[in-house]
């Protein structure tokens, strides 16, 4: 009687996790770039005043930390968390407080176009920079000090530190991602040829694919210091795909996404197919993080095609194999007036889609991806991550210590508690309701973090 009553619950449980754990997500991420021409620079900015104190103008600006949920049906629009509200520090026309309004501020410099990363609640960012020349004509921006990097707390939005590095760190990717496994943080690293061995510089055929005048020798996988903003090459930058993001599992697995190509056309169900029938566009890769190589495997295309632009992605701790992924709509190819295949406008993309985005969720099994909606006003995260990934790995709930918390572990508990012998079991884990004591309160206590993806 009691094996039934426990298969019963377990099959009901099962039933509503599947679809609490894939339908309540809460997203959160460091804005990238939107697209809106009703602004100048493409975003919202406001001049808010002269602050006189801080010897600065003072705006507030488009880019900052944000947040969207999925309930399964509805995606919101995303919005900024912690909001910024200039009655905080600015009323009447004068400022009335003046460390809310730097750090109103510090937002214009939370920007990640090479890169960005959120680990132990620090979110670092990594700008890439231009030369640029000053008033007096001076270079201002130049290879020493290609690289801005600032430190940012993932909660409050408070800048906690900033420092310049030149060109030769290497620092842009196409994403970064710590791995729980070994706490180390990867990367897909663009690396210049000045890094590269004389074997491969000396080597015609290595560049035979790129441009005559051309010095990238393409993406590496890396280990970054994110305190000395060092990287350190695993291989050499062997591939040059249109890598667009990098993302790592509990498993320890890691994954990035191309933009796909752009000449296939969107069938009916929304997707792409070549002339085979076989799934198009952006293409999942898994690599090895102990060789840094491409693992050979039969996975396919997503099935979506998307553009040479960086763009974000995460994995859920609950399931290893799906992977939330925010991307652009299409390629910025499409069908004009004519029926003719050709990039679309700039001019009308407000109607043809170009810049729009969605969110994405990526089988890693199979390679094949599924879009959850669209975004609201055409947001892209330089960074992103979900409120379930705060909890650690292995730790409460994990009862059976294999580095995720699941439909398993209520198994397992249950078993203990009916005398069973459970193989890694974990009492530390097992105590849910953190009382001191292994009982039902504790089995309640997990289904309850289950169903609703917190403790």
């Amino acid at each position: 009687m009691r094996k039934l009553t426990k298969l019963f619950v377990l099959a009901v449980l099962a039933s509503m996790c599947a679809s609490a754990i894939a339908q309540n997500i809460t997203i959160r991420g460091a804005y990238q770039t939107s697209r809106d021409d009703d602004y100048p620079n493409g975003f919202y900015s406001e001049y808010v005043g002269w602050n006189y104190e801080l010897q600065k103008a003072i705006f507030i600006v488009q880019q900052g930390l944000y947040k969207m949920e999925w309930d399964g049906t509805t995606l919101t629009k995303p919005v900024k968390d912690p909001e910024v509200n200039k009655e905080d520090f600015y009323s009447n026309g004068q400022f009335t407080d003046n460390a809310k309004a730097l750090w109103c501020a510090n937002f214009n410099l939370m920007y990640g176009n090479s890169g960005a990363v959120m680990v132990n609640g620090i979110l670092t960012t990594v700008t890439s920079r231009t030369d640029y020349k000053g008033a007096d004509g001076k270079v201002v921006n130049n290879d020493s000090n290609r690289f801005a990097v600032r430190k940012w707390d993932a909660v409050t939005g408070d800048m906690l530190s900033t420092a310049d590095y030149h060109a030769n760190r290497c620092l842009e990717s196409a994403g970064m991602a710590l791995n729980p496994k070994d706490g180390k943080v990867y990367g897909l690293f663009h690396i210049t040829n000045q890094l590269l061995p004389d074997s491969i510089l000396n080597d015609p055929d290595f560049f035979a694919d790129e441009a005559a005048d051309s010095t990238d020798s393409g993406y590496a996988i890396c280990t970054i210091d994110l305190d000395k903003m060092e990287i350190s090459q695993i291989t050499p930058g062997l591939y040059y795909e249109n890598f667009i993001t990098f993302a790592i599992n509990s498993d320890g697995r890691a994954f990035a996404l191309t933009s796909g190509g752009t000449a296939a056309m969107m069938d009916e169900d929304g997707k792409y197919y070549d002339i085979n029938g076989e799934l198009a566009g952006s293409r999942l890769y898994e690599f090895d993080l102990t060789s840094g190589m491409i693992i050979t495997d039969s996975r396919s295309h997503t099935g979506y095609m998307s553009q040479v632009k960086r763009q974000a992605a995460c994995f859920s701790k609950n399931d290893p194999n799906k992977m939330y992924w925010m991307g652009y709509y299409n390629s910025g190819m499409g069908l004009d007036a004519y029926g003719n295949w050709t990039p679309l406008s700039d001019k009308s993309w407000k109607t043809n889609g170009k810049y729009d985005t969605s969110l994405y969720e990526v089988d890693i099994t199979t390679g094949e991806a599924t879009r959850i909606a669209n975004i609201d006003d055409r947001y892209i995260f330089c960074c992103m991550w979900l409120d379930e990934e705060d909890e650690p790995a292995g730790l409460r709930g994990d009862v059976n210590q294999n580095g995720a918390v699941e439909i398993a572990d209520v198994t397992d508990l249950i078993d203990y508690l009916l005398g069973g012998n459970v193989s890694g079991f974990s009492t530390a884990n097992a105590d849910t309701d953190q009382n001191g004591d292994l009982n039902i309160a504790d089995v309640t206590a997990l289904i309850d973090y289950l169903l609703n993806n917190h403790w």
